[in-house]
């Protein structure tokens, strides 16, 4: 993974000192709702093809997709339904009521205004009569509703989205209810009548081929619309695969472009275009991408979920942050409760050290994955799409795309083109229930600024030495027996880490977690064996903060960080360096981060602060350093065991 505002170190050489460039945005995190892992057991399955939309109105969920074939159980016998059919959502059962007849896929479905169903996607009648690409439905019997105008004229529509009463919709189409209109535009939802004032259009195809728009999202406020698809020009303006229409007058492209789908990720008869999927989050104040596209990595956002800020603007936009999968491709994203999930056929993520391979770093998650806004990096969720042992004759326990993932009323619904997730018997879809899922709340260092500095002495020894943020006072020895083979070491809430020196690892050195509240320090356990290949014995002082651990190292002049998921303990694969002046970072033994300033010793013995600020040019000033104590007989700050706690 890689920040927007600081260049990654290169592949082979993982110590390498990024260059520098602007301030940084630094997300900070918040909690966060995960649906459980355990697929529900009441939803009906499809075969052939694909789920690859769902909306929900009452108490029935709308599936649609190029699957042709539906049964209620694995036991039960295959009915013919193609594309479009309807279940109940709180018993599993099966429609047999709504009954519409299409020739051709779904691709996109909204529950519009009037208890309409609006179906999007490729085909030509809907209940023997046409219908193009677009049609409203009675959503209890699947009639077609005649008095709504809707249609797509020659062309598939391949999103939609509702925003109050404005449909937005993408697709491959150049006209619109007879107007002429380029994958985009903007109809009333209530009629079907296209809007008139929505004149943005997309053109030129990449590599010669025909151009279309495949993927939509409109801000909350409806202020702000992203697209993404196969396209170099939008409005005549150069716009590479990516968008952004600016809603709040007469839609106008903004002034936000990016030129990391520009460069060819793979070969382009493979991969048309890169970009998959995107979704805003939040307040609509950042949106993510997905993206397939091959090798390309690091001059292309190939094979990555990557988050950009919806106020940026100007050319050359970088990401906030970048999780690539090591080649594999992300095919939708969705946002929700302040979690990203993201679906496709990835084996890995936190990987952009190696290639179809799990490199330094990565975090095995097959297929289907939750990731934290703030950095990119995975959480604890991992249901994995698999089946298990009694998937019936005939299915299949993976494949190439997951279309969908819509965060429906009861859970996170799923469409794939397999059949197994999270050890079951999915046929093509299936829901992750709110039920059983749990909060993930953020951790970081105490807020105070009086407490105690805790001084490594000896092995499994401290002193404990009072601090007020300015001062210290009177230190007093503490034993710790297991608190042995330390270096650096940091506080992050009820708990602390430090890297330990044990002979038989990887690298010499592990990362070990204790729970801390200023008494015994606990028999400690390791961090998540996805750090295996991580040497933390080469850390000279290191503290978190806002999902980063920032460290100092041997051989480095620089105030470095990763990216790191207390949720999993999973640290980020890419180092950072710093903007930073001032300061002899190679010279620093221990840190803590105290309101707002890093508290250090240094080789010299002596103990300092410096006012610390990851979003400013530079994060750190050393004009503004402040001696707190010089080396004493009782206490030289000369080591990396040093860590701060309010107890």
């Amino acid at each position: 993974m890689w920040a927007g505002t600081v260049a990654l170190t290169t592949v082979a050489a993982l110590v390498a000192v990024p260059t520098v460039a602007a301030a940084a945005v630094v997300p900070v995190p918040e909690p966060e709702t995960l649906v459980s892992t355990n697929p529900a057991d009441n939803t009906p399955h499809a075969r052939d093809g694909e789920a690859r939309a769902f909306a929900q109105v009452g108490n029935l969920v709308y599936v649609g997709g190029t699957f042709t074939q539906i049964r209620q159980t694995a036991g039960s016998a295959w009915v013919s339904r193609p594309y479009l059919f309807a279940y109940d959502r709180s018993t599993g059962t099966i429609s047999t009521t709504f009954l519409p007849a299409l020739d051709g896929a779904v691709n996109s479905l909204i529950a519009g205004p009037g208890g309409r169903l609006i179906v999007g996607g490729s085909f030509k009648t809907v209940n023997g009569v046409s219908r193009k690409n677009l049609v409203a439905l009675d959503p209890s019997t699947g009639a077609t509703v005649a008095s709504w105008a809707g249609r797509s004229d020659g062309g598939m529509i391949r999103d939609m989205v509702l925003q109050g009463n404005w449909l937005y919709v993408a697709g491959a189409f150049n006209w619109l209810n007879g107007a002429a209109h380029a994958g985009l535009g903007r109809f009333n939802a209530t009629t079907g009548a296209i809007d008139p004032t929505f004149a943005v259009d997309i053109s030129t195809g990449r590599h010669g081929t025909s151009h279309y728009a495949w993927t939509i999202d409109v801000t909350p406020d409806g202020g702000t619309l992203v697209v993404g698809g196969n396209f170099l020009y939008v409005d005549g303006l150069p716009r590479n695969q990516l968008a952004l229409v600016d809603l709040t007058g007469t839609p106008t492209v903004l002034d936000w472009s990016t030129e990391k789908y520009v460069p060819p990720c793979a070969a382009p008869a493979t991969f048309v275009h890169y970009v998959q999927d995107v979704k805003f989050g939040g307040d609509g104040s950042w949106f993510v991408v997905g993206s397939n596209g091959g090798a390309g990595w690091p001059t292309a956002y190939c094979d990555a979920l990557v988050r950009f800020e919806t106020a940026a603007r100007g050319s050359g936009q970088l990401a906030t942050w970048i999780d690539f999968t090591g080649n594999d491709t992300i095919t939708s994203v969705e946002v929700a409760d302040n979690v990203i999930y993201l679906g496709g056929h990835f084996r890995w993520l936190n990987n952009p050290n190696a290639s179809d391979a799990a490199g330094a770093g990565a975090v095995d998650r097959l297929g289907i994955a939750a990731v934290t806004p703030a950095t990119g990096m995975p959480v604890n969720w991992n249901p994995g799409r698999r089946g298990g042992a009694s998937m019936p004759a005939g299915t299949s326990t993976w494949g190439s795309a997951v279309p969908v993932l819509w965060r429906g009323s009861d859970g996170l619904y799923f469409g794939h083109n397999s059949d197994g997730m999270g050890g079951e018997y999915r046929g093509r879809l299936g829901v992750f229930p709110i039920a059983g899922g749990r909060t993930v709340t953020p951790k970081n260092p105490p807020a105070e600024t009086t407490g105690n500095l805790y001084l490594g002495t000896g092995d499994g020894q401290l002193a404990k030495v009072p601090f007020d943020g300015t001062a210290v006072g009177t230190p007093t020895t503490v034993s710790q027996p297991n608190y042995t083979g330390a270096g650096a070491t940091w506080r992050v809430s009820d708990r602390i880490y430090w890297s330990h020196v044990v002979a038989g690892t990887p690298t010499g050195s592990r990362l070990d977690i204790s729970m801390f509240n200023g008494g015994a320090i606990g028999v400690p356990w390791e961090s998540s064996g996805y750090n295996d290949w991580f040497n933390p014995a080469t850390m000279t002082g290191a503290f978190f903060l806002d999902g980063r651990l920032y460290y100092t190292r041997t051989g480095g002049n620089a105030l470095y960080y990763r990216y790191f998921e207390i949720d999993g303990n999973y640290l980020g694969a890419t180092e950072f360096v710093l903007p930073t002046t001032g300061v002899s970072w190679s010279t620093v033994r221990g840190m803590a981060w105290v309101g707002g300033r890093i508290v250090y010793g240094a080789t010299d013995g002596t103990l300092r602060s410096v006012p610390f600020d990851a979003t400013a040019t530079p994060a750190v000033n050393g004009a503004a350093i402040t001696v707190i104590a010089p080396e004493s007989a009782q206490l030289t700050w000369s080591t990396p065991r040093t860590f701060f706690s309010v107890q």
